[in-house]
C-alpha cells in the first residue's frame, strides 16, 4: 500500500493535466467495437470512471501480488500505474450539543499500484468481447427508452441546431438522428444531456440555479465535465466511441486545463458525480 501522506488529488490531477497537455482527452477513448475499458483481472470488474482515465491501456490490470499469485512475473524495468479508491475512516467525536459520542465517517482518497497484462510474462490475456454495431445501437436505444420511461422524462428529437436539458420543465431536446453523419454521435450528444437530467432535484439533486450556476462559473464547468465524463463512459461501455477531432481544439483543452490547475479536487469530484449519474441512468444505484 502506498504511503498515506501522498496527496492523491494532486497525483490524479497531474496525470490528467499531462494527458491534456499532450493534446489527449483522457475521457475520450479511440477504440470502438469492443467492450474495452480497463478492468481487474481477478474481480473481472471494470475500474471506475476516474481510473479509466488514469490508466494507459484497455484490458486487464492487477497488483504485483495478484499477478504473482496467478504465476505471472512482472518484467524487469516495467513501471507501475496507479488506481484510486475511497477508504472510509471512522473518527469518534463528542457532540457539542448533546455531549454524546458520535462516530463520524470520513472518506479518504487513497491509491495502489497496478500493472497491465502487457507487462507480465507467464499469464495469457483473456479475449476481449467484440460486439456488433447493430447490437450497440440497439442497446443505446434501450438505455434511452428505459431511462425516459422510468423517470417520465420527455426527450424531443427534432430538426434543430441545439442540444440541451431544461430542469425547469424537465425535458431534453436534441437534433434528430438524420442530422448526424454518424449515429454514434447522436447517442454521445443524447447521453450528455441525459447525464445533465440526472442532476434534477427529484433525482440526484446535483444541479444548482442562480448566479453560482451561470455560464463560465466553476459550478457550470464542473457540471459540464460531469456530463462529458458520463457520456464518454456510456458510449465507451457500448463500444460506440467516435473520433471527435473538433473537441481537440486548443480552446477546449485550455478550458479544462485551467479548471484542473485551479482546483486539484475538480476532476475527482466531477468523475465521482458522473459515476453516480451513469449508475442512475442504468438503474444500478
Amino acid at each position: 500500500m502506498a504511503a498515506a501522506k501522498a496527496n492523491v488529488y494532486e497525483m490524479v490531477t497531474a496525470r490528467i493535466i499531462a494527458e491534456l497537455e499532450k493534446g489527449n482527452i483522457p475521457w475520450e477513448k479511440p477504440w470502438t467495437g469492443v467492450r474495452s475499458g480497463a478492468y481487474n483481472r481477478i474481480s473481472k470488474k471494470p475500474y471506475s470512471i476516474i481510473n479509466q482515465m488514469l490508466l494507459q491501456h484497455t484490458g486487464e490490470y492487477a497488483t504485483f501480488k495478484q499477478w504473482t499469485d496467478l504465476g505471472g512475473h512482472i518484467r524487469k524495468g516495467e513501471k507501475s500505474e496507479f488506481v484510486v479508491f475511497w477508504k472510509i475512516l471512522e473518527k469518534e467525536e463528542t457532540n457539542e450539543d448533546t455531549g454524546e459520542k458520535e462516530v463520524k465517517k470520513i472518506p479518504m482518497l487513497r491509491y495502489y499500484n497496478v500493472f497491465h497484462i502487457s507487462q507480465v510474462d507467464g499469464v495469457e490475456p483473456k479475449e476481449q468481447l467484440k460486439i456488433s454495431d447493430l447490437e450497440s445501437i440497439e442497446e443505446a436505444e434501450n438505455i434511452k427508452n428505459e431511462y425516459m420511461n422510468r423517470e417520465h422524462l420527455k426527450i424531443f428529437e427534432t430538426v434543430t441546431n441545439k442540444a440541451f436539458y431544461t430542469p425547469t420543465f424537465d425535458y431534453i431536446e436534441v437534433p434528430c438522428k438524420e442530422q448526424y453523419q454518424n449515429i454514434e454521435e447522436f447517442y454521445s450528444t443524447l447521453f450528455h444531456e441525459m447525464i445533465h437530467s440526472t442532476g434534477h432535484k427529484n433525482r440526484l439533486g446535483r444541479l444548482e440555479t442562480g448566479a453560482s450556476a451561470h455560464f463560465g462559473s466553476k459550478t457550470y464547468s464542473k457540471e459540464e465535465l460531469v456530463a462529458e465524463l458520463g457520456s464518454a463512459a456510456l458510449v465507451n461501455m457500448l463500444g460506440i466511441e467516435t473520433e471527435k477531432s473538433f473537441r481537440n481544439s486548443g480552446a477546449y483543452i485550455q478550458n479544462w486545463l485551467q479548471a484542473l490547475k485551479n482546483d486539484n479536487k475538480f476532476i475527482v469530484s466531477a468523475s465521482s458525480k458522473a459515476e453516480k449519474a451513469v449508475k442512475y441512468i442504468l438503474n444500478e444505484q
